[in-house]
């Protein structure tokens, strides 16, 4: 029975909060009526993304739930989504964190409730479509479609600057977009298709201008570069963050950008890939250093966070850059990870911040006593941030680490470990001020409120998964290796270095090698 849906079930995932916006826009604003037909729409959209692990063939190449019907005939875009290993689990935690999303902002959100989550849904939407597009314009649709409702709910929802914030998040990541475009029409002139499957194989295939074809892989990977955001294109995170509904500083970093420099970047030009590596390695092992320097300094917790996320998310561009199969699989791995604690720890600090109504670290202190349960599942969602065995973090941080230090550079390995050195030393420093040592009079005056049955449904999931994750990794990891195989060309090219060499070039290719 079950199966029957398979061939719809993508589109399903796309229309049901699509769906679920247009139905809170048109009700009435009366009590939290548009919060629980948010509620009730993602958790659908939830069971429906879990349809896809339960019946995908880990042993079958290529992608699967497919579906490929001709949109538009000129140009020719076509309907065309499927999820393969390296979407699949992507897609299952937009649905998952979509719930978290909404709970968070039960209690935070009091006005124009209707507005609020008829964008988030529709934000839902984007980002799944943004997973499952294998046509260059669809994918850019969703890709554009998910900047909007991000910068009119900062705009709309900031704390205190709003507008400003707004605005730099959406030059930031809309200018790129512009060369993205032109760049996938290049693409479409030379070839005649936007179906990644087609491209990926006349790009292997065909010869085009190798000048041309860097410039549009730079294109791409520009684009991709701001949204993660890598080092030094981080200019939006930190006020972002500060500004934004909690909800939405959930989903605004790291996924889209991480998982589109594996897909479309690396999958469309690996050669181009190759020689941008050593830069982009380079500019991730400082986004680790850098991140996690600016996040030992803060005084607010929510730019505490933008910067943790710089250095976190860099980590995983170091092994996606890495070239190697080990990295891309902990990479992965390390995406799904960073997306569950951050959705642990930021409906942590949105309900502190409900609570107590202010971000600055300094007015907290001595909380544990009186919010056992909030301590302790933060202290959980830190560690696991931190990287401590047997929980998720450690997994992703040591097969990346590992990979870039066997494959990639053992300078460039150690500097990175010295950087989760540093995040230990932030994220412990954050729990200290916050729940232990002496109590700040400012919380002391509020009623202390612990964490509601709603915000424990959600927070207890995400606290168990980063303990099954840690101890049981090869539940996810077994179907994500099926995704993250090399492209032909950047096979061909290790296969040339693994060559033996003439005496008057071995030392080149070496060297190479060793990179």
């Amino acid at each position: 029975m079950m199966q029957t849906i398979d061939p719809i079930i993508l589109t399903l995932i796309l229309l049901a909060p699509l769906a679920g916006a247009i139905l809170v826009a048109l009700a009435p604003d009366r009590a939290r009526l548009p919060n629980w037909i948010a509620l009730l729409t993602t958790l659908a959209s939830f069971v429906l993304t879990l349809h896809l692990p339960a019946h995908f063939v880990a042993g079958e190449s290529g992608f699967q739930f497919e579906i490929n019907r001709q949109w538009i005939n000129d140009p020719a875009i076509f309907y065309h989504v499927g999820v393969d290993g390296l979407s699949l689990w992507l897609v299952v935690l937009v649905g998952l964190l979509a719930p978290v999303g909404v709970l968070t902002s039960w209690n935070a959100i009091k006005e124009r409730r209707k507005i609020f989550y008829s964008l988030f849904l529709v934000q839902q939407t984007a980002m799944f479509g943004v997973f499952i597009s294998l046509d260059l314009m669809l994918y850019y649709g969703f890709w554009e479609l998910s900047l909007v409702p991000m910068a009119i709910l900062i705009a709309m929802y900031g704390r205190k600057d709003g507008p400003k914030a707004a605005l730099k998040f959406f030059l930031f990541t809309f200018i790129p977009s512009a060369p993205l475009l032109v760049a996938i029409l290049w693409l479409y002139a030379r070839t005649g298709t936007f179906d990644f499957v087609d491209l990926q194989y006349q790009l292997a295939h065909q010869v085009f201008p190798a000048g041309a074809l860097s410039w549009v892989a730079l294109a791409f990977l520009f684009a991709f570069a701001v949204k993660v955001p890598v080092f030094p294109l981080h200019g939006w995170i930190a006020d972002t963050f500060s500004e934004a509904p909690v909800a939405m500083a959930m989903v605004v970093a790291g996924k889209l950008g991480l998982y589109s420099m594996l897909r479309f970047h690396i999958g469309l030009f690996p050669a181009q890939a190759r020689a941008f590596a050593p830069l982009l390695v380079a500019l991730a092992v400082i986004g680790v250093l850098y991140g996690a320097c600016l996040a030992l300094v803060q005084r607010d917790f929510w730019r505490l966070m933008a910067f943790a996320a710089v250095s976190h998310l860099s980590l995983i561009v170091l092994a996606i850059y890495g070239l190697t199969f080990t990295g891309w699989s902990g990479g992965v791995y390390q995406i799904l990870s960073h997306g569950v604690v951050d959705g642990a720890l930021f409906l942590l600090l949105g309900a502190l911040e409900v609570r107590y109504a202010t971000s600055t670290i300094a007015s907290y202190g001595g909380l544990a006593a009186k919010l056992p349960r909030a301590a302790t599942y933060f202290v959980i969602a830190s560690l696991t941030m931190i990287g401590l065995p047997l929980l998720s973090g450690f997994v992703g941080e040591f097969t990346i680490l590992s990979s870039t230090f066997v494959g990639v550079s053992r300078g460039w390995a150690i500097a990175a470990a010295v950087g989760v050195i540093l995040g230990a030393g932030y994220m412990l420093w954050l729990v200290q001020r916050l729940f232990y040592g002496p109590e700040n009079p400012q919380t002391a005056s509020r009623p202390a409120i612990d964490l509601r049955f709603g915000e424990l449904a959600m927070l207890t999931p995400l606290v168990v998964l980063m303990l099954v994750m840690g101890v049981a990794p090869s539940m996810w990891t077994n179907t994500i290796q099926t995704g993250v195989h090399p492209p032909q060309p950047l096979e061909q090219a290790r296969a040339i270095e693994r060559r033996p060499a003439p005496a008057a070039v071995s030392a080149s290719l070496t060297v190479e090698g060793q990179r």
